[in-house]
C-alpha cells in the first residue's frame, strides 16, 4: 500500500525507490507480500511484477479484489463475480504470475451475495488461477458463511496494540488454524505516548515503538502474519528487526495493564 501515490492512489514521487524497497525486503529473508489490485489502483502490483518477478523460491504474493477506486483516499466495495474475475485476471499480468498463491476478498460487497463472489473465485481455483482464498475485515459470523463457499485459510482485518475490536476473531482464526493477518499493525494509539509502558520498554530493548508493536502481536499469537507497510528502505529494516526483539513477562503485563486502563 505504501509504495504508491498519496491517498494509495497513482504512481509514487520515486518508482525505482519502491522497487529498492521490495527488493530489499527480499534480501531481509521477508517472503510475504500483501497486496492490492486496488493500491493505486494497479501500480503497486505492477512495482512488484517489476521488481521481483520471477519470484524466488517460498516468496508468497497475496493480492486482493473487491474494491473499486474513485479517487485518493476513495474506496466503495463490489463483489460482482464477472468483476472479480476481470481483476483477478489483471493481477495475474501485472504481477507475472501463472498462479495468485493467496487470493483475498477485499471486502464483503453488501449489495452481493459472498456466495456468489467466492463462488466464482472457487471456480478460478479450480482452474489453477488462485491457490488459496482469504477475506479482509468480516466479522466471525461472515467467515463462517464463506467457509460454507470456499476453504478459507486467512483473514485480515485492522488489529494493533491499541484496537482489540476483532480479538474474537483472531480467536475464531486460532480455533480454526486460519491465518491471521492483521493490517496497521504498529499503531498503538494512547500506548505510545512519550514516556509510557511502551516507550519505556522500547528504550530498555534499544528499539522503537513500532519495533515493540509488532514485537507484541508476534507474542500475541502463533496465527498472526503482521504486515508493516513502508515507502523507505530504513523503516523496512528497522520493522524486520522487530522480530529479534522479545517482551519477558513483567514488560508483557505491564503492556497489557496500560492497554486495559
Amino acid at each position: 500500500m505504501r509504495i504508491v501515490g498519496d491517498g494509495v492512489w497513482g504512481e509514487p514521487k520515486d518508482a525505482e525507490n519502491s522497487k529498492r524497497v521490495l527488493k530489499r525486503a527480499v534480501d531481509l529473508g521477508v517472503n510475504f507480500f500483501d497486496t492490492s489490485d486496488a493500491y493505486g489502483p494497479a501500480v503497486s502490483e505492477r512495482l512488484i511484477g517489476q521488481a521481483l518477478a520471477p519470484y524466488p523460491k517460498g516468496v508468497v504474493i497475496a493480492t486482493k479484489g473487491g474494491l473499486t477506486r474513485q479517487g485518493p483516499g476513495t474506496w466503495a466495495p463490489l463483489g460482482r463475480p464477472e468483476y472479480l474475475i476481470q481483476q483477478l485476471e489483471l493481477s495475474l499480468r501485472y504481477l507475472k504470475e501463472e498462479t495468485i498463491q493467496l487470493w483475498q476478498l477485499h471486502r464483503i460487497d453488501p449489495k452481493t451475495a459472498v456466495e456468489e463472489s467466492l463462488g466464482a473465485m472457487r471456480k478460478m481455483q479450480e482452474q489453477g488461477k488462485i491457490r488459496h482464498i482469504g477475506l479482509s475485515e468480516v466479522k466471525a459470523p461472515e467467515i463462517e458463511r464463506a467457509r460454507q463457499v470456499v476453504d478459507i485459510v486467512s483473514v485480515q482485518n485492522r488489529y494493533n496494540l491499541g484496537d482489540r475490536a476483532h480479538e474474537d476473531v483472531l480467536q475464531y482464526c486460532e480455533k480454526h488454524r486460519i491465518a491471521f493477518i492483521p493490517w496497521s499493525p504498529v499503531a498503538a494509539g494512547k500506548l505510545a505516548k512519550p514516556g509510557g509502558v511502551l516507550d519505556a520498554a522500547a528504550k530498555k530493548h534499544g528499539a522503537t515503538v513500532s519495533q515493540l508493536s509488532l514485537a507484541w502481536l508476534l507474542q500475541h499469537s502463533p496465527v498472526i502474519l503482521p504486515i508493516p507497510g513502508t515507502s523507505s528502505v530504513q523503516h523496512l529494516e528497522e520493522n524486520v528487526r522487530a522480530a529479534d526483539v522479545t517482551l519477558n513477562d513483567s514488560e508483557w503485563a505491564e503492556i497489557e495493564a496500560a492497554a486495559k486502563s
